[in-house]
């Protein structure tokens, strides 16, 4: 583009757009309302790759999880089965621009890798993806100085839903929270580093309290009859009354700017958490050893539809009676040099990094489920969101099982035996669909990768199996996740037309903020700009 523009690029994580018009039309977010009127309105479509947890590394540096080699922040090793969830090893994509850039608190944002950026990262974002860095470092202590610490840590992964009291202390922490991020961007962007032509910020309350507080404001969620629901609607509109106000809070202290307000996709019920953590890894080792680990549904809580907690006990407290192993030590992830020699025997030369140890996975049921992994033809590795399988191959896994010339047979069994799953609540079958490895040699299978990936169909708190029975049911961690639909961009400013402007990739927003501040996109890049559908575009 020939004209260079100031943009400030803001990323509403969390945000449903399915509910933000509801709320709208109910008159409660009248800045958001009035921002979508001046704007150019795109829905952003994130397609398969919303479900690898990284939406906000695909942002910050530009890459989709084809151009990265990562497809989840679970990482597998198949010479020694270790697994270890990674931060960010990729360069930002505003390292490669001239634009002057300042950050505040954007996930997956290496300022290590992008020496000319300035700004803060880690302050307060959910699943941040890099360690708390700041540049220069004064800014940090400033920041800390001026307004404390992160008002909300505690409730970052807040599991609040069985206490009525913890649930509404959630709700008002994160408000208090917001309040405190529009504060503080407002200062950081026009105070203390007001010399640049991008800034990037991300908003990360709302996807702490879509986790936590999702039955509230959900008529059809198991848990929508539960007495945290009242005050978990109440603080979750809380939330997004308070995001509007920093969105009016922005839009008044830099009227002059291009303004990109965005999330890559919606928010809904959480279909993942007691199925990826937990049942797929259970029914896999009874199919495989005759057994599992889990205790009878009596045994861990009730045979009840839906579970109760005791106030004050945490999930995990309740998993830990659940079942008969214990955690696992945490396992480091692997060295340089054992990498090296891994990825040499599947894909040759040349294809070793560094590595360095993110979150541990201890907490995760699946990861108990490890020690029985290399005696299983295959098993469920741990996951955020959807349910993945490996297939222990010979040739691959240091200890497979499963011949090259069998694989097909088993991914065949494996699918056919989830598939024949119904949820103990409802009856219904726990699969929406299921994705496999198609079109390549599956011994060239990267470590973030798996042969089966299972996405699964309503909230199943349990499984019926007609051979291998009853698993579960256990109690809900989240209640909210990433499951809703399309995402959105408005894109306001001056010489812009509002308007809708139609569908477009998620992996697209980057590119069009570069081209909006007068730069080309790297080759390298994901996506495509809509920058020309923004300025001097036709209304539709």
């Amino acid at each position: 583009m020939a004209t260079t523009r100031r943009v400030l690029m803001v990323g509403l994580d969390g945000y449903d757009p399915v509910l933000g018009e509801r709320l709208m039309a109910e008159g409660e977010l009248p800045e958001l309302q009035a921002l979508k009127q001046r704007s150019a309105r795109f829905e952003l479509e994130h397609g398969t790759a919303k479900r690898s947890g990284l939406a906000w590394e695909h942002v910050s540096t530009g890459r989709s999880p084809e151009a990265a080699q990562r497809w989840a922040a679970v990482h597998f090793n198949p010479h020694d089965y270790a697994v270890w969830q990674e931060p960010t090893k990729l360069a930002p994509f505003p390292a490669s621009l001239a634009a002057k850039t300042v950050v505040f608190d954007p996930p997956y944002f290496d300022l290590g890798r992008a020496p000319l950026v300035r700004g803060v990262v880690a302050w307060g974002a959910h699943d941040p993806g890099t360690p708390a860095a700041a540049r220069p470092e004064m800014i940090g202590s400033e920041l800390a100085e001026r307004f404390g610490p992160y008002p909300a840590a505690r409730w970052i992964y807040g599991f609040v839903w069985p206490s009525p009291e913890q649930t509404k202390a959630m709700g008002e922490a994160l408000v208090k929270a917001v309040d405190t991020r529009a504060v503080a961007a407002c200062w950081l962007f026009r105070d203390a580093l007001p010399d640049w032509d991008l800034a990037y910020m991300v908003v990360s309350e709302l996807h702490s309290a879509a986790e936590a507080l999702w039955h509230g404001i959900d008529a059809d969620h198991p848990l929508h009859g539960h007495a945290s629901a009242g005050p978990a609607g109440e603080g979750l509109k809380a939330v997004y009354r308070a995001v509007d106000g920093l969105v009016g809070r922005l839009v008044a202290a830099f009227p002059e700017v291009t303004l990109v307000a965005f999330n890559l996709h919606g928010m809904g019920p959480n279909a993942s958490d007691l199925p990826s953590m937990v049942l797929l890894s259970e029914l896999l080792l009874k199919q495989a050893k005759g057994t599992g680990v889990l205790r009878s549904a009596t045994r861990a809580g009730g045979d009840s539809a839906v579970l109760e907690v005791p106030e004050g006990q945490t999930w995990g407290e309740m998993m830990d009676a659940a079942m008969t192993v214990a955690r696992p030590k945490r396992r480091r992830p692997p060295t340089r040099i054992e990498r090296a020699m891994s990825l040499f025997r599947q894909r040759g030369p040349g294809s070793a990094g560094s590595r360095s140890a993110g979150p541990g996975l201890g907490w995760m049921p699946a990861s108990r489920y490890g020690d029985y992994w290399p005696t299983m033809s295959a098993f469920a590795l741990p996951s955020f969101y959807d349910g993945r399988v490996r297939i222990n191959l010979a040739g691959r896994e240091r200890r497979g099982l499963v011949a090259a010339a069998d694989y097909n047979r088993a991914c065949d069994e494996v699918e056919q035996l989830v598939r024949e799953c119904r949820d103990t609540r409802t009856g219904e079958p726990v699969v929406e669909s299921v994705e496999r490895v198609t079109g390549r040699d599956p011994l060239t299978l990267g470590e973030t990768e798996a042969d089966l990936v299972f996405v699964w169909r309503g909230s199943a708190a349990g499984f019926d199996h007609p051979r291998l029975g009853r698993i579960g049911p256990l109690p809900f961690r989240r209640t909210g996740g990433h499951t809703g639909g399309a995402g959105m961009a408005y894109v306001s400013g001056p010489g812009i037309l509002a308007g809708e402007r139609g569908r477009r990739g998620a992996f697209d927003v980057a590119p069009t903020v570069v081209e909006l501040v007068g730069e080309a996109p790297p080759e390298w890049m994901s996506g495509e700009s809509f920058a020309g559908a923004v300025v001097g575009g036709v209304e539709a």
